[in-house]
């Protein structure tokens, strides 16, 4: 079997020994070429390359963006399909690993390589839906508003040196939602062909449960969508703070099921447009994309094989 482990040193925890050890134990059971990350889309060209060369297993050290730049360069609509896509496998190296998490995988890297190492040695795989935002492939979750700013300043944070922590999230939160809670709502929303829902601040589509984590506690804004069902829509209809409060409070629950007349949710989406009054930031898998003025949203069924 051959594998390609692609590794991103500057992830949250990821570590030059954990590395070494996850490759070391790697070698002893499969073919393994190890690659480091170097730049914004080394991972998604390396994993283009991998399909190419016909790779059985992808295994990705790294946090979710990582596991999102290999997914797009694995799914790139530019690859010859000539043979079957590599499956794909992941050890936990980032802050939240929200997709690893939603797989059932453990957080800690070295329970995680024991894991990988038995599900290799007895096949144990399956297939997952994936969602596309305007064409990029999403994992685990995409927002529209609200969300897509709070990651856009975590990201410029970051880059100045700042940690990423659950703190430092919830203050961007904070920080973001007093700006946004004063704007007119300009989002429409238009599930399955249903009718359009006008009047929207922001939206969060999620492919799986949970939407993402605080610290570790899960946070549920569709509970029913899972990896085998179409996409999960929690969008807000009032900012104010009392019905904000209510619904982040139900998403924290244990057996969440946010409701409420604020808040417009759909579960098992096959495809959603969005459309805003003026061009907002998208975010999928954590990382922004940019900003909009319409967003295709598509569940995509069985549309990638992982390792479990």
């Amino acid at each position: 079997m051959r594998a390609i482990l692609i590794v991103n040193p500057r992830a949250t925890s990821t570590t030059v020994a954990g590395r070494n050890v996850l490759a070391h134990a790697l070698a002893n059971e499969v073919k393994l070429e190890c690659i480091e990350t170097r730049y914004r889309g080394h991972a998604a060209d390396t994993a283009r390359q991998a399909v190419i060369d016909a790779v059985d297993v992808i295994i990705v050290h790294g946090g979710d963006g990582t596991v999102n730049e290999v997914v797009n360069g694995m799914l790139s609509d530019d690859l010859p399909r000539t043979g079957p896509v590599p499956s794909l496998a992941v050890v936990p190296g980032g802050s939240a690993n929200v997709f690893a998490g939603a797989l059932g995988l453990p957080r800690d890297p070295v329970e995680a390589t024991h894991r990988l190492l038995h599900a290799l040695a007895t096949d144990r795989r399956r297939r997952i839906g994936l969602g596309r935002a305007n064409g990029h492939w999403f994992t685990f979750n995409a927002g529209i508003g609200w969300d897509a700013e709070v990651v856009a300043e975590v990201e410029r944070l970051r880059s100045k040196g700042r940690d990423v922590t659950p703190v430092l999230y919830a203050r961007t939160a904070l920080a973001r939602y007093v700006r946004i809670c004063l704007r007119v709502p300009a989002l429409t929303a238009q599930a399955d062909g249903d009718a359009p829902v006008r009047g929207l601040h922001t939206a969060f589509i999620s492919n799986t449960n949970p939407w993402t984590y605080l610290g570790s506690r899960p946070v549920q804004a569709n509970p029913e969508t899972t990896f085998d069902t179409g996409l999960g829509v929690f969008a807000l209809r009032s900012m104010n703070a009392y019905s904000v409060l209510r619904h982040v409070a139900q998403m924290l629950r244990s057996r969440a099921k946010p409701h409420g007349k604020t808040l417009f949710r759909r579960a098992n989406v096959g495809y959603l447009h969005v459309s805003c009054a003026k061009s907002l930031r998208l975010q999928v898998d954590g990382d922004t994309l940019g900003e909009y003025s319409a967003v295709e949203f598509v569940s995509v069924p069985n549309a990638l094989r992982v390792v479990v």
